[in-house]
């Protein structure tokens, strides 16, 4: 099921801190956009094209936790991912973001936080990546290292990215492989440590806050 850029602007409305429920929030409609903490995003892998995906179904193995895909269709609610900063950052929503910069991945639709761990994923033998805790409820294994393809000071959209896992070093990754159980036709999501062609991502549709104004 699809979620309309209204339906989401809602979304930010009631979800957002006060000090920003005044400000415009709008989807990116062009190339270069600047990506803000508190805009929420599709991530697109960029040779498979693929959305990066999760849904309440568990892992069958390793972690048990919620899993994570990538998923062939555009129209999907629960591809929307929350831009948040690290834990004990002072950024704020609004903020734009450095390469470098380590970040968090909140799952729009169920709250949970994009995660990974030394367990193995369950088709390729590699990093295990999961969503898991919630709201309040976050540690550093949701803590992903920004790192931006071919040269710019601050993220934006259909640029070319790379994020690493903080733990363990593993890069986020997806490749053709694909699950016939517990999501049939999704492509396996993982973490590898080497730096290959399968690790980048670009940011696409999506609702983009404002850049914050400094007063």
């Amino acid at each position: 099921m699809g979620l309309s850029s209204f339906a989401l602007a809602a979304f930010l409305f009631v979800t957002l801190d006060p000090d920003y429920t005044s400000s415009p929030v709008y989807a990116a409609s062009s190339e270069g956009v600047e990506i803000t903490y508190g805009s929420v995003i599709k991530l697109m892998h960029e040779r498979t094209k693929v959305r990066l995906h999760s849904h309440d179904v568990p892992y069958g193995s390793g972690s048990g936790q919620q899993s994570v895909t990538g998923f062939p269709s555009v129209d999907d609610s629960n591809s929307y991912w929350i831009v948040r900063p690290e834990l004990e950052s002072s950024a704020k929503q609004g903020d734009t973001i450095k390469s470098g910069t380590n970040i968090r991945l909140q799952h729009m639709r169920t709250r949970r936080w994009l995660h990974s761990h030394l367990h193995a994923s369950p088709i390729s033998g590699n990093l295990e990546v999961s969503c898991f805790g919630g709201d309040g409820n976050s540690d550093t294994g949701d803590h992903w290292s920004l790192d931006l393809e071919g040269g710019g000071m601050t993220w934006r959209q259909d640029q070319r990215i790379r994020i690493h896992h903080v733990d363990t070093s593993g890069y986020l990754h997806s490749h053709d492989k694909k699950y016939t159980r517990i999501a049939g036709g999704q492509q396996e999501v993982c973490g590898v440590r080497e730096k290959k062609a399968d690790n980048v991502w670009l940011a696409v549709e999506g609702v983009y806050l404002p850049i914050t104004e400094t007063k």
